[in-house]
């Protein structure tokens, strides 16, 4: 009989302390190969396994029975508003928070056991900004890559990561002296200086300018073909509609729907459409009280509704539309988008 895939072996000590001779503690000499990419070969163990995770901060439910896998090499959205229990999650795979119930595993280490093994296959760039004010931007680099016991050899890697994230004119500068976009920069430098196999975004691009953005997802893409996993929480939904494949929804502390991103957009595209109404600039358009609640936006030029097919046609929006006295030249239909199909979602939970 076949034996049963074991989890990952690494050479070490049972405290988790690595060998110097296991992938994960050096460069791989194959450029542009990661180096725990031989760690993985073979049948895949997920990058993220959860199993009815509970957490409970006194008599609030934080996470109540969540329950997931993400596959290794997966680019996967996990969605919800403020306060869902997507920081929750987070914290408790970087071990930062226990769960009160449920197990969590990283490549097959449990988060709570094994949880030196779990953490340096793990890079997470926080949403909140925390940085050492005494150091600059390349020595807070050098320490980080040194906490995963990774010396002058990880130099390169470095200078690459400095590079990419458009560092290079502020790789000496103190980290004080730095702006908030350039602070999250070095953030998710950080995050990624020891190579993790499996990265967690957390709002990486909140409040940083375009530049950065389109860096930092071209550089994320990169990593992705790579072979690293990727988990992104955005409140950014177009970002997660173009760049992952699979899309959790969470809300309460539960998972209210999981699936890949077309079958998602499939089934909850079906009542939903955008109408834009082309207006006549000469003449004065006010958007009736009874579908002010589906406004998505309006201009001198055109006005753009959310309707849901289930509750009415088109055409019957248009005709109370000319019944109130609005006038306008032409129409056109916009099928759902992500952010619909989250909205939809997250009023009926």
């Amino acid at each position: 009989m076949e034996q049963q895939q074991q989890p990952p072996s690494q050479t070490g000590d049972e405290t988790g302390r690595l060998d110097k001779r296991t992938p994960l503690a050096h460069n791989d000499r194959q450029r542009g190969r990661p180096a725990w990419r031989k760690v993985f070969e073979g049948p895949m163990t997920p990058a993220i396994e959860v199993s009815q995770l509970h957490k409970h901060y006194g008599h609030v439910h934080a996470l109540d029975g969540v329950s997931f896998t993400v596959e290794q090499g997966e680019f996967f959205a996990l969605l919800g508003p403020n306060g869902a229990g997507k920081s929750t999650l987070i914290n408790i795979l970087a071990g930062l928070t226990r769960a009160t119930s449920g197990t969590a595993s990283v490549f097959g280490y449990d988060v709570q056991k094994q949880y030196r093994q779990a953490r340096r296959l793990l890079g997470i760039v926080p949403q909140e900004l925390v940085f050492d004010p005494f150091f600059t931007v390349r020595e807070v680099l050098t320490i980080q890559s040194g906490y995963f016991g990774l010396g002058r050899e990880n130099r390169p890697w470095i200078n690459e990561l400095i590079d990419s994230l458009l560092l290079t004119d502020k790789a000496d500068t103190n980290m004080r002296a730095l702006s908030g976009g350039m602070k999250r920069r070095v953030l998710i430098a950080q995050a990624l200086v020891h190579k993790p196999p499996l990265i967690v975004l957390d709002e990486p691009t909140a409040g940083v300018d375009v530049e950065l953005r389109y860096s930092l997802w071209k550089f994320i893409r990169r990593l992705h073909r790579q072979g690293h996993t990727i988990v992104l929480t955005t409140h950014y939904l177009r970002e997660a509609q173009e760049l992952c494949q699979r899309i959790a929804i969470v809300n309460h502390g539960r998972i209210v729907a999981l699936d890949t991103k077309d079958h998602l957009m499939e089934k909850g595209s079906g009542g939903m459409v955008h109408v834009e109404i082309k207006l006549d600039p000469m003449q004065a358009f006010s958007v009736p009280d009874a579908w002010k609640n589906c406004l998505v936006r309006q201009d001198d030029c055109s006005v753009t509704f959310r309707i849901d097919r289930s509750q009415h046609t088109v055409l019957e929006f248009l005709d109370q539309l000319r019944a109130g006295g609005a006038n306008f030249k032409d129409f056109t239909l916009h099928e759902a988008d992500l952010e619909d199909i989250f909205v939809s979602l997250i009023h009926k939970t």
